[in-house]
Parts: structure tokens; C-alpha cells; sequence
């Protein structure tokens, strides 16, 4: 999932509570996703993190593979850009790391540790990726606006919230 090369590895400053939520506007609709800070922790605080300061704001899906994935998060719009840090990967530790239909995983190079900004959503199931990439959340809302997305469509905004 081409990125950028290898970078230092970030460790983001934001608490995860554990009950995150992330919506996002895009130009096709709404979808809602729960994060899984306890099997994702640093993947969760890095996205809360980027969104909360507006990182993702106006970014487009730069890649759309039909019944694969949608990839945004880039500020560079072709799939090579990010936040200009990485984050250590976290598919060998956490045990919900299961790319089903909706799941929003972080994208990254050839190094495991290159994730920074990049994520996707599976476009059906993807369990071919799970040993190889981090899964960070799921859709609990908005899979017709997933399925909708194709490259060029914006993300308006990603806004945190706390939800039981």
C-alpha cells in the first residue's frame, strides 16, 4: 500500500478513553466507525490525534480498488504523503485485527512500522490482510457511504467523539 519511506516512530500524546468514536463527513455521506483503543491503542491515538487537529480536513480518497479497499489520509493526494512520523505497528498484538467488511485499517509501506496518516476501509471482507496490517476500528454506520466512495471524493472532516 505504497507510502512514504521509513520516518521516526511518533508516540502520540492523546489519551485513549476506550469509547471513541470517529465520524466522518464526507462528500458521499456519513460513517460512523468505533475505535479499538484496546487492541489498537497507538493507531487509535494517532488517528484521534490527526483528526482533532483538522489533519484530515479536505483530504480526498486517493485510491479505490472495487471489492478491495478505499484508501484516503493523504495530504499529498497520490499515496505517498503522511504526517511526517511513523508509528509502530500493532497487527501482531492486537487480537481484534480482523479486516471484515467495513473495518478501517491503517495503510503503509514495505516496513511495518510506516504507518502514519494513511487508512483504508475493506470493501468486503479482507482477512488476507490481517497478518500484515493493523485494523484500528469498525463501521457502525455509514456502509452504503463507504461503498459509495470512489477516488477523488473528499473527506470534509473526521470529528472525535465519546460514546458508550
Amino acid at each position: 500500500m505504497g507510502l512514504f519511506g521509513s520516518k521516526p516512530l511518533y508516540t502520540p500524546s492523546y489519551k485513549v478513553q476506550g469509547d471513541e468514536v470517529a465520524v466522518f463527513d464526507t462528500s458521499k455521506g456519513t460513517i460512523v466507525v468505533r475505535l479499538d483503543g484496546e487492541g489498537a491503542p497507538i493507531h487509535v491515538a494517532n488517528f484521534c490525534e490527526l483528526a482533532e487537529k483538522g489533519f484530515y480536513n479536505g483530504l480526498t480518497f486517493h485510491r479505490y480498488e472495487p471489492g478491495f479497499v478505499i484508501q484516503g489520509g493523504d495530504p499529498a493526494g497520490n499515496g505517498t504523503g503522511g504526517p511526517g512520523y511513523c508509528i509502530h505497528e500493532e497487527y501482531t498484538t492486537n487480537p481484534h485485527n480482523s479486516h471484515e467488511d467495513g473495518a478501517l485499517a491503517m495503510a503503509r509501506a514495505s516496513d511495518p512500522n510506516s504507518a502514519g496518516s494513511q487508512f483504508y476501509f475493506c470493501l468486503g471482507p479482507q482477512h488476507f490482510l490481517d497478518k500484515g496490517y493493523t485494523v484500528f476500528g469498525q463501521t457502525i454506520e455509514g456502509l452504503d457511504t463507504i461503498a459509495a466512495l470512489r477516488k477523488g471524493d473528499v473527506i470534509n472532516s473526521i470529528t472525535i467523539e465519546h460514546r458508550a
